[in-house]
């Protein structure tokens, strides 16, 4: 193995990816296997097959965790068993939920459903994986923000306050902890065709308006989040920390 691909090796490595069923999650969890990593895939459901079988083409091994992040209080019981038979050396905060209300009729229910799984799930199962990272002085954590870390959108309040909040929180996260060879970095990513974006799509108005302002003429693919996720899990980023970057095709530039 030559100096490159020892930089972005993860050989002996073991990532924990949230919401790795589908899309970004699952480009993700795949690429990470690609590049030499065991992974674990925290879903809510038992719906993970997919993923699994595409991992295991890879040869390397998995394990599954169910826990519903829109609860975080029980991140906890189901993820701290893991913990103390497997280090986790990678963590991947991916799982995320969007629900969209005109602002002056958002219910609490959905304000509380976005915020406990884009923002509280986030910080509870950060700390909880952080702690064995910085007990031995090694890990990486990265999280997955959005162009709406930077920007309102409209009609969803609560998905742009969370991702606004996970900037603010990666960058507290690395302040503390950068000192333990500890990095801390998020992804904003742009419009990625994805679920979360199929209604966009299928709006002629905004998809029209949307591609017209990237810069790169179409939407992102989840596997183009694949290299700048490697790039923060691997050593080639052992001095980046409380980052956000950008992968979108150019939109914050334009």
């Amino acid at each position: 193995m030559n100096f490159i691909q020892e930089l972005f090796s993860l050989e002996g490595k073991t990532a924990l990816v949230t919401g790795a069923r589908t899309g970004i999650g699952q480009a993700i969890a795949c690429g990470l296997a690609a590049a030499g990593a065991d992974l674990i895939l925290l879903g809510h459901r038992d719906n993970m097959q997919e993923t699994e079988a595409l991992i295991e083409k890879t040869g390397r091994s998995y394990r599954t965790v169910l826990v519903d992040l829109s609860h975080p209080e029980r991140i906890e019981a189901a993820v701290q068993p893991v913990l103390e038979q497997v280090q986790v050396d990678i963590l991947v905060n991916n799982a995320g939920t969007i629900k969209r209300e005109p602002a002056s009729e958002y219910s609490r229910e959905s304000w509380d459903t976005v915020i406990n799984t884009n923002l509280n799930s986030v910080f509870f199962l950060s700390q909880l994986v952080a702690r064995p990272m910085l007990a031995r002085k090694q890990g990486k954590i990265i999280t997955i923000a959005s162009l709406l870390s930077f920007q309102g959108g409209v009609f969803v309040p609560a998905y742009a306050a969370s991702k606004h909040a996970v900037a603010g929180l990666t960058k507290a996260f690395a302040n503390e902890w950068a000192a333990s060879n500890f990095q801390v970095n998020a992804i904003a990513p742009g419009y990625i065709e994805t679920n979360n974006t199929e209604a966009l799509r299928k709006n002629p108005e905004r998809n029209s308006g949307i591609l017209a302002r990237i810069p790169a003429g179409r939407w992102g693919e989840p596997s183009d989040l694949v290299g700048a996720t490697l790039f923060l899990a691997s050593c080639a980023s052992d001095y980046v920390n409380g980052h956000v970057l950008t992968v979108d095709g150019g939109w914050m530039g334009r």
